[in-house]
């Protein structure tokens, strides 16, 4: 029996080709996707090799969570996974930590940047699952780890690599931006504050790194009607090029792994346009599984059991 355990929630992907349909509909509030909508995720998917690398890193981020709460003397916290789109489902999970005897669940929230769309709908799920499950555990959310040390450790030191990979012309007048999941335009009106803590995480690697020239910018929209927050990367881009950049980086601070809206969204189609404009364009590295990511994970986590312990 454990009386704590760490619920790790990430956003899910389709682990295989066939699972597409059904992780769409899913995604859709169970309404399914009309044959086009279907037949442009599959070509998306096929050009990053047929499948995502996501669940696989995801789990792997874990293992290192794990051990880094381990190497921090809490060998004996349970790490488990709950997803929002794919199994296993966040409601799945908190029952099974609750049935293994979980009476404290500390959820954090695999992207480091707090919206209630996000993370907010992450939180109130885990907590209605609570609800209902053996012994009803309390369950506490990490809100936003936008400024963890280590997290701007890593995107420092990766941003600084890509400068360096630039070849010595285009890096005259490199512009870098920083990019995270759009989300509906809304937001800007309910004093959500994502795009504010996206543009504190961008002012902090900026000052670390002594950069000049940089922006926020956002990407992967969905495909609603509605409005979606902008500048998108794409549209950034040629504003860009017009005004005499000659290479953009961009460092895609929301995201915390490679997957469809890094390994797509960027690598190919945002480069593809950048190649259009008749400019350099470069990725920093993913964090995946970086220990200095995953040790300052842990250190959030722990930071927020002793939180949870003071106000016992």
């Amino acid at each position: 029996m454990t009386a704590t355990a760490v619920l790790a929630m990430a956003y899910g992907t389709a682990a295989q080709p066939e699972e597409l349909e059904a992780y769409y509909t899913h995604i859709r509030g169970g309404r399914p996707p009309t044959p086009e909508l279907i037949a442009a995720l599959r070509l998306r998917y096929e050009a990053i090799g047929g499948r995502s690398p996501l669940l696989e890193l995801t789990r792997a981020q874990l293992a290192g969570l794990k051990n880094a709460l381990a190497d921090a003397g809490h060998p004996d916290v349970p790490v488990a996974l709950g997803m929002k789109h794919a199994a296993p489902f966040i409601e799945d999970t908190v029952a099974d930590l609750a049935a293994a005897g979980a009476r404290r669940i500390v959820g954090l929230v695999l992207a480091p940047h707090y919206s209630h769309l996000s993370v907010g709908e992450y939180t109130e799920r885990a907590r209605a699952a609570a609800a209902l499950a053996p012994g009803q555990p309390t369950v506490s959310v990490v809100r936003s780890w936008h400024l963890a040390p280590g997290y701007l450790d890593f995107l420092s030191a990766a941003l600084e690599d890509a400068l360096r990979a630039l070849p010595a012309q285009a890096a005259a007048r490199v512009h870098v931006l920083f990019t995270a999941h759009s989300l509906p335009r809304r937001i800007l009106e309910e004093d959500d504050p994502y795009p504010t803590q996206l543009r504190e995480t961008a002012e902090a690697v900026a000052a670390r790194t002594g950069l000049e020239r940089w922006s926020v910018a956002w990407q992967s929209a969905g495909r609603t009607p509605e409005p979606w927050i902008g500048p998108d990367v794409l549209e950034a881009l040629g504003e860009l090029a017009a005004a005499g950049a000659s290479a953009v980086v961009v460092c895609p601070a929301g995201f915390v792994a490679d997957h469809l809206e890094v390994l797509y969204d960027l690598d190919i189609e945002a480069s593809s346009r950048a190649r259009e404009l008749g400019i350099t364009f470069a990725r920093t590295a993913s964090p995946n599984a970086d220990p200095r990511l995953l040790r300052a994970l842990a250190r959030v986590v722990l930071d927020e059991m002793a939180r949870d312990a003071a106000a016992a």
